[in-house]
């Protein structure tokens, strides 16, 4: 961050305290990501949930009733660094089959167009002879 942006962050700071608690608890949520031990990740997570209890923040309330309520899978993502992208991928795709199609006249059908779609399907083309 250059000088005049910091003095900037400072004087709004002074100027908005509740901007100053919720800017500091955003910088603080996204120091968790960096923190490589899964052990104290999981501490700096829940101690940050307590901080934003006692902020009385709403919008940072709401937020930590959203982590509570997918707790195991958030905590488990520090232990392993799985994500469920790819599965939300292929979810996606689906869906656009289903919206390509407008439907399709039996299950057998729907699912050779999501093999196809999702490239579970190899084709054995044969071999050009001379």
């Amino acid at each position: 961050m250059t000088d005049a942006k910091r003095k900037e962050l400072e004087y709004l700071n002074m100027l908005y305290p509740n901007l100053c608690a919720a800017y500091r608890l955003k910088e603080m949520f996204l120091d968790i990501f960096q923190i490589k031990d899964s052990v104290e990740a999981k501490l700096h997570l829940t101690s940050w949930c307590d901080l934003v209890m006692e902020s009385g923040i709403q919008p940072f309330i709401k937020f930590v009733g959203l982590l509570k309520g997918h707790w195991s899978g958030i905590v488990n993502y520090f232990d392993t660094k799985l994500t469920n992208g790819i599965l939300e991928g292929i979810n996606s795709n689906i869906q656009l089959a289903k919206r390509r199609a407008r439907g399709f006249r039996n299950i057998k059908n729907f699912i050779n167009m999501i093999r196809l779609i999702c490239g579970m399907v190899k084709f054995n083309y044969p071999l050009k002879t001379a």
